[in-house]
């Protein structure tokens, strides 16, 4: 993670492409969702587009509830007509409508869950795509205090749990809810004393219900927020073992894992524990709902005013009537998790992106090079400024270092440049425009960066290259690793260029990593190039080799160099030096010597083998 205090911290490339725009009425600033319904009103926006497909599966599921009603009333008129008249054939032949009615129950069941499954993976899958895609447009800031593993955890964990609740739990709930409606109003249709008597426990469950939702809700929320800081823990112990194993760090990232999986554990615990005190609950009352409907059945039956087909006819509805209130306990779990969820996916997509383009904003022209900063002031943080007063005027075909102790303000200048972050105050200008009336995709595409932290994909090296320009030729990929002097390493790879990298490109070494990112930047032939620490990894040797490349590729071109090693930077037309966010000493290298100064101070020490 990246010190957004420190000027020179290094900010991984994000490409904000201009295509990924947000969906209007669905990622939208809206209040974050704090409660359920909020949450569920939003994921329903989700499912909105399919309501054809979920009318069927309501009819479904209305036909198999149905059904399933049915059975227990045939139950009833078999105890009552043909036991009691001893009809035989009669028997047989509800018997077998009996079958019939459970076997369409389930065949309806089946082709529902199908289409919720499709339905909900298709409005998952959108879900997915807006918060990625609104992930990409937000500023660096806010990747600045976000971790990664917990950002995954909202994609995979997160939506894992939406997933569950939706594809799996939906039916389930439409068909407890119509299957209870549809017992209560068989009920009162049979007899209104005994369906009175039945409702006894519907209050004591909606209550009990309504108590456990207040404590699991906060519980599941808490639960998915410590999932996502431990993904930021084992995220980043397993992306820097070689740190860890270095500095013999292996005991204390143990224990950052226990602690946050500690914090888990106990989340889950208490959030699980108060969910599932609904399955007993709904126990007992479903053998309180039987003894009721027995006792007061039995009554009148020897009254003779119900049958006892009816009261084995209520007996298994109040069997059928309590199974759906204990599925809902099933359901509660995930159902909470599934809106913790979404709570925390929402807070995402309610995140404002990064300052847009104005509606005025031109595409970037043929660039000249001529730049120009004008009193910029910058912050990453407020009340803690880190460029103050800042102008320079660079001429088109420029080469300029910048030059200045660690977190002296060198990197931001890039930043602000490429428009990573805004400027708190002043201008900067591209051929005599303000870098804010460009559209920032086309700024971005017109500069090219060679960071100092190079990031590869894990694909082959010959696609890592061709994404300094996508639609390049295999051919041109080759002539700027040649330019770059990597060709000849990348051959030697065992299959060449289609040699696939692993995660990082933990395959290759830090040289020649570094040497691919030249190569990308070459590749993409930009108006004004970066070089940012473009050298700091590679041998003397191959430096030398790079310099070469480099120069051609400079040639033409306004270039920003930023370089510790000051022996890289005497061929520099203008060398800017950069102390506490201003700049102190500007002009040719040797005039700076001359200067006897800031720059000579640094060019000093350093050849006496001091940092700076």
């Amino acid at each position: 993670m990246s010190n957004p205090a420190s000027a020179d911290s290094q900010i991984p490339v994000i490409d904000v492409r201009s295509s990924m725009q947000r969906r209007p009425g669905r990622t939208g600033k809206i209040e974050k969702a704090r409660n359920p319904r909020r949450a569920m009103t939003r994921l329903v926006l989700y499912l909105k587009p399919y309501k054809l497909s979920l009318g069927l599966v309501m009819a479904f599921v209305l036909v198999f509830s149905i059904f399933g009603l049915a059975g227990p009333y045939l139950m009833g008129v078999a105890i009552d007509t043909f036991i009691g008249g001893k009809d035989i054939p009669g028997l047989l032949r509800t018997a077998v409508l009996m079958l019939a009615v459970y076997v369409g129950c389930n065949l309806f069941q089946v082709v529902a869950n199908w289409i919720m499954a499709k339905v909900s993976q298709l409005a998952l899958r959108e879900l997915r795509r807006d918060l990625f895609t609104h992930l990409q447009t937000l500023s660096m800031g806010f990747f600045d205090t976000h971790a990664a593993g917990g950002l995954m955890s909202r994609l995979t964990n997160d939506i894992d749990a939406i997933n569950q609740a939706v594809s799996q739990n939906v039916i389930s709930l439409l068909s407890s809810v119509v299957t209870m409606l549809g017992i209560l109003v068989a009920m009162f249709m049979l007899n209104h004393w005994l369906a009175l008597a039945s409702l006894i426990v519907v209050p004591i469950m909606l209550w009990f219900t309504r108590f456990v939702a207040k404590y699991t809700r906060k519980g599941f929320r808490d639960l998915q927020k410590n999932l996502g800081e431990l993904n930021a823990v084992a995220e980043e112990a397993i992306s820097g073992q070689r740190v860890i194993k270095a500095f013999r760090r292996n005991e204390s990232a143990i224990e950052a894992f226990r602690e946050k999986n500690q914090a888990v554990f106990e989340a889950g615990v208490y959030a699980n524990s108060y969910a599932l005190l609904l399955m007993p609950l709904t126990a007992v009352l479903g053998s309180f709902f039987v003894i009721v409907v027995a006792s007061l059945g039995g009554w009148f039956a020897l009254r003779g005013l119900v049958s006892v087909g009816m009261i084995a006819t209520f007996i298994n509805y109040g069997q059928n009537f309590t199974s759906p209130l204990r599925q809902l306990a099933n359901l509660y779990n995930s159902i909470q998790a599934a809106l913790a969820g979404a709570e925390r996916v929402f807070e995402i997509i309610d995140t404002p992106s990064e300052i847009p383009d104005s509606i005025t904003a031109v595409p970037v022209p043929s660039i000249e090079g001529r730049v120009s900063f004008q009193s910029v002031q910058f912050s990453y943080t407020p009340g803690h400024r880190v460029i103050t007063d800042f102008s320079l005027e660079v001429a088109a075909g420029e080469t300029i270092a910048l030059v200045g102790p660690t977190g002296a303000g060198k990197t931001t200048i890039i930043n602000l440049l490429t428009r990573f972050y805004e400027i708190d105050g002043g201008s900067i200008s591209i051929d005599g425009r303000d870098i804010r009336e460009y559209r920032k995709a086309d700024l971005r595409r017109s500069l090219g960066l060679v960071l100092q932290d190079t990031f590869l994909f894990a694909d082959s090296v010959l696609e890592n290259i061709r994404y300094g320009r996508l639609e390049a030729t295999d051919d041109e990929c080759v002539e700027a690793a040649r330019m770059a002097e990597a060709d000849h390493f990348i051959r030697q790879l065992p299959q060449g260029y289609r040699t696939n990298l692993s995660e990082r490109a933990g395959n290759l070494s830090q040289g020649q990593r570094q040497l691919l990112s030249i190569t990308r930047a070459i590749l993409s032939d930009p108006g004004i190039l970066i070089l940012d620490e473009a050298t700091s990894s590679v041998d003397t040797r191959t430096e030398a080799r790079i310099q070469k490349a480099l120069l051609r590729l400079m040639e033409g071109r306004t270039s920003f160099v930023i370089a510790h090693r000051l022996s890289t930077i005497r061929d520099a037309d203008k060398v800017v030096v950069i102390d506490g966010g201003k700049i102190v000493e500007q002009g040719s290298h040797q005039e700076l010597l001359d200067l006897k100064g800031f720059y000579h101070h640094l060019f000093v020490s350093q050849f006496k083998g001091n940092a700076i």
